[in-house]
């Protein structure tokens, strides 16, 4: 029974069908859109904290290996000589007696960027630390300096 009149109902249907599913994908949609509003910041703070995590574990690798050199030549390395004498024999005084390589490469911070030596150091005997996300001396939260004293 395809009567003018049933066709125009089942039309009818279809486009309210249609338009139902538009409407649900644009709820669906705003949904999302929320949710990654939400989720978003918290994922780019864990990043931060892995970063900073990354920076503590690489300056207590440091740190061991400065302890070595030290065990073995009586001194930490100068501050000209800086940390690439744990890699590199120094060739400028006082030169190390029984140097052998610490380390096989000097690695950089999570941002990209060498780790600062002292010696001597404002916070200990020897500082080793990186300035953070803003590569400046001081700064909070993300930007605040990790040393080897935390």
């Amino acid at each position: 029974m395809n009567t003018p009149h049933h066709a125009a109902r089942q039309s009818l249907q279809r486009r309210l069908l249609a338009g139902f599913t538009l409407i649900e994908l644009m709820v669906v949609l705003v949904i999302i859109g929320v949710l990654a509003a939400l989720i978003v910041p918290n994922v780019l703070d864990r990043a931060d904290d892995a970063r900073v995590t990354a920076a503590r574990t690489d300056i207590n690798n440091l740190m061991q290996a400065l302890k070595l050199y030290k065990l073995d030549n009586q001194r930490y390395p100068t501050a000209e000589q800086g940390l690439q004498a744990l890699k590199v024999k120094p060739t400028t005084g006082p030169i190390p007696s029984n140097w052998k390589p610490y380390l096989e490469k000097l690695p950089n911070d999570p941002w990209g960027r060498p780790y600062q030596y002292m010696n001597p150091g404002v916070k200990g005997e020897i500082d080793v630390l990186s300035f953070g996300a803003d590569g400046q001396a001081g700064g909070e939260g993300k930007n605040a300096d990790i040393g080897s004293w935390e």
